[in-house]
């Protein structure tokens, strides 16, 4: 049976004891025998995040993933959920799963990419892939391959778990008219992005979430990009700065992940390792669906409560950052032979996508 077309149409619970079928993306498991489908025995896991405990859309979606495996596994894989630094500091998330001090992770890949280059790009790249084209790049396109062999020498299998969506383009203490406003600027901004922003002149600055308020409002930096209008809602960040820039030319649609265990998954009965796997198919689902539905509401309450100030970025600046993009992608891949193959896969992807998109999504947005 093939899985996608099944999971497309069963339940969740229905889909976790049949997709141990052989042929699954599992991370190569072989097909399971009897025996390990009807263990009756229990797991207690732990899930460390990079995310604040219950923040909204990110830290809610750990909440019910792992919720959601315990429901399907019927009790027999429980999961206690832990925040940035209840268990480790939020950027020490990959280590405690890699070492096992925690049997699954939850972040986004760009993190680690001083333990893995490739890393970047895996969370997705600026003025690339759209939420619904990274995951189609990721389950249809040979992304997941090459996601899993960028974490195997860390004892990790990942699992897209998770999508925000477009995001915005940050939040600024003054507004930016062309692209000597950015030269000195000291702004929040992971991955490629960041990296981009110091090619034209300004300085990265990557901190945890739950620091953002704090080092904006006391100067520490003087811009920030988090997520969008719903997140940024949450933490108040429109009480730190005036102007809220759009769009999100470096995040597109931002993929988040589960990282599990390798020798911890390799413990479970194969109907767990599925369960494992579809609900976090389920969590990048519904957390597209929750940043759909909130953020154009949390927007209007910044416009209109908060008076926020929307603006623009000027198409010269954008096409700037596009240009220092290309260079810091082909350095990238220059560099490191798996962000080489990596990226040629997402452009590949990109391409071959590009006219659909053009006459499918985009026509129809313009035209209405």
């Amino acid at each position: 049976m093939d899985r996608r077309k099944f999971v497309a149409t069963a339940g969740l619970a229905g889909a976790a004891g049949l997709l141990t079928a052989c042929g699954q993306q599992n991370a190569g498991a072989n097909c399971p025998d009897a025996s390990a489908q009807s263990s009756g025995e229990t797991f207690n896991w732990k899930i460390v995040t990079t995310w604040p405990r219950d923040f909204p859309g990110l830290g809610t979606a750990v909440n019910r993933l792992a919720e959601r495996i315990g429901a399907m596994s019927n009790g027999r894989l429980n999961i206690k959920v832990f925040g940035g630094n209840e268990l480790v500091p939020p950027f020490e998330a990959f280590d405690a799963v890699s070492r096992g001090t925690a049997e699954m992770g939850h972040g986004a890949a760009y993190y680690w990419k001083g333990k893995i280059p490739a890393a970047q790009l895996l969370a997705g790249i600026p003025f690339g892939l759209t939420g619904h084209e990274i995951n189609g790049w990721f389950y249809h396109g040979g992304g997941l391959e090459l996601y899993r062999e960028a974490y195997a020498p860390f004892g990790l299998i990942p699992f897209p778990a998770g999508n925000s969506g477009v995001q915005m383009g940050g939040w600024f203490n003054k507004e930016i008219h062309d692209l000597n406003d950015l030269r000195g600027l000291k702004m929040r901004i992971p991955g490629i992005g960041g990296e981009v922003l110091r090619r034209a002149g300004g300085t990265p600055v990557t901190i945890p979430g739950a620091e953002l308020f704090t080092a904006l409002a006391g100067g520490t930096i003087d811009a920030a990009e988090w997520v969008g209008p719903y997140n940024d809602l949450a933490f108040g960040l429109f009480r730190a700065a005036k102007y809220y820039y759009y769009p999100g030319w470096q995040e597109p649609g931002s993929s988040l992940e589960c990282f599990v265990n390798a020798e911890a998954y390799a413990t479970l009965p194969h109907d767990l390792q599925s369960i494992i796997e579809v609900a976090c198919q389920a969590t990048t689902t519904d957390m597209y669906a929750e940043f759909e539905a909130m953020n154009g509401k949390a927007l209007n309450t910044l416009l209109n409560q908060h008076g926020v100030e929307l603006r623009a970025f000027p198409e010269d600046v954008l096409a700037a950052l596009k240009n220092y993009t290309s260079e810091v992608l082909e350095d990238l891949a220059a560099a490191d032979e798996l962000a080489a193959r990596t990226y040629a896969s997402m452009k590949s992807f990109l391409n071959q996508t590009a006219q659909w998109t053009a006459i499918g999504e985009q026509a129809l947005l313009a035209s209405r």
